[in-house]
């Protein structure tokens, strides 16, 4: 038996929501391990649609314990607000089935005005953030200077933690001509938002242990995408915090040896939100189709995602930095119809072949895509369950992923719908 850890393979927006609660029935704990509330999973049960940002997509199944780890950045009134949502939908949510890291990061309203701020400003790279404060809540918790959940409990040491967070951000706010806060106001935020969220809050990584040793499974569920990792991702149009898999076991305060089967979420086409390089888009009807088709925009934001060709070379390196063992494959139903399909298998920089995505920004935006045209097909592959609904065509091209990839197709995702899901291999039995 091992336990899953599911990360998005390209540039988030794979449709991690429904692959996490189809695996969340086998699971028993289910982990967030990074990320804010920037990230949105869209749920399908039956006929009611959950829309979570910060929950882990296990909070919609009865007797599974959610947990939030301490590599996320919690806003708590946003917090406040999804638990109020959910509840509004029948979703009953008690510390039975939610617990908060106590040493986890908390955005404040005053990151949320400095992201605002900088993606505003008129000098310098835009990112294409989601201006919800996760990066300067990052930044806050690398200079030691965070406000965590823990420190809500001991409102009496709060202020002079408060001075020490305004002698850097009130600094910040004289160079940009803003009035400074006073430490009153901040206190008031926390202060006010405390018995809200106090209740869930543990020691994650001793639960977490303590589930692991009784033989519980459990499946991290990872925001966003690999390729937007602060580290491997298409720096600087990335998130702030590592989202590959090897994060699952330092976000949550479990050993590596935990991590068992990493599932990597992959569209048979690719997308992305924001800025940034993205060498297989598509500038055209046919891009403006998938759009379309796919229903390409942000959950959270609501923003439009760029679409284009899937990258296999892209993918591929995914694959390897987040140890994938398995891809679940998702929205292949977009594509049926298309005379002709493109996949990305290399890139030509500087008069040069290459097989990889490197790491320079400047190669990066320089690299034209090789293309290899597969024919597509006319037949459906929409609401799949088994490998005989697919037309043959269809399986040739799940196929040739997987030999440019290198790395099986373990889960084939056919509609928004949980139950049109194709399963291989069961990433929960190894």
């Amino acid at each position: 038996m091992a336990n899953v850890v599911v990360v998005g393979a390209q540039w988030g927006d794979e449709g991690k929501g429904k692959i996490v609660d189809w695996l969340s029935e086998q699971a028993d704990v289910v982990v967030r391990f990074q990320g804010g509330h920037n990230a949105g999973h869209t749920l399908v049960i039956g006929d009611t649609v959950y829309k979570l940002s910060l929950l882990p997509s296990g909070v919609v199944r009865l007797g599974k314990l959610s947990v939030i780890g301490n590599g996320v950045v919690l806003d708590p009134h946003a917090l406040a607000a999804e638990l109020e949502r959910l509840r509004e939908q029948g979703v009953g949510i008690t510390r039975d089935n939610l617990r908060i890291a106590e040493n986890v990061t908390l955005i404040l309203s005053l990151h949320r005005e400095l992201d605002a701020l900088r993606e505003s400003g008129s000098a310098g790279t835009k990112i294409g953030t989601t201006r919800r404060g996760i990066g300067p809540a990052y930044e806050d918790k690398a200079g030691r200077r965070a406000i965590r959940l823990m420190d809500l409990a001991d409102l009496a040491s709060l202020p002079d933690k408060i001075e020490r967070l305004l002698v850097h951000h009130n600094a910040l706010r004289r160079g940009f001509g803003l009035e400074e806060i006073a430490p009153a106001t901040i206190y008031e935020e926390l202060a006010s938002v405390a018995p809200k969220v106090l209740p869930f809050m543990d020691a994650v990584w001793r639960l977490l242990d303590d589930e692991r040793r009784v033989g519980k499974r459990i499946l991290f569920e990872g925001a966003q995408g690999a390729l937007l990792d602060v580290d491997h991702g298409t720096y600087p149009f990335v998130t702030s915090s590592n989202t590959v898999a090897g994060q699952a076991a330092t976000g949550s305060g479990l050993g590596p040896s935990a991590v068992g089967y990493v599932l990597g979420i992959a569209k048979a086409y690719t997308t992305r939100v924001g800025e940034g390089p993205f060498p297989t888009e598509l500038h055209d009807e046919i891009g403006e189709l998938i759009g379309q088709r796919g229903k390409e925009f942000g959950v959270v934001t609501g923003r439009k995602r760029r679409c284009g060709w899937f990258d296999a070379t892209l993918v591929r390196q995914t694959v390897r930095t987040s140890g994938i063992d398995g891809i679940a494959l998702t929205k292949l139903d977009i594509l049926d119809g298309f005379e002709t399909i493109r996949i990305g298998v290399g890139y030509r920089l500087d008069g040069d072949t290459i097989d990889y995505f490197p790491a320079s920004q400047g190669a990066q935006a320089r690299v034209e895509p090789i293309y290899e045209e597969f024919e597509g097909w006319s037949g459906t592959t929409a609401g799949a369950r088994s490998w005989a609904d697919l037309p043959a065509q269809a399986i040739k091209y799940v196929r040739r992923i997987e030999e440019l990839i290198g790395a099986p197709v373990a889960v084939l995702s056919t509609s928004p719908q949980r139950d049109d899901t194709i399963l291989v291999r069961n990433p929960f039995e190894g």
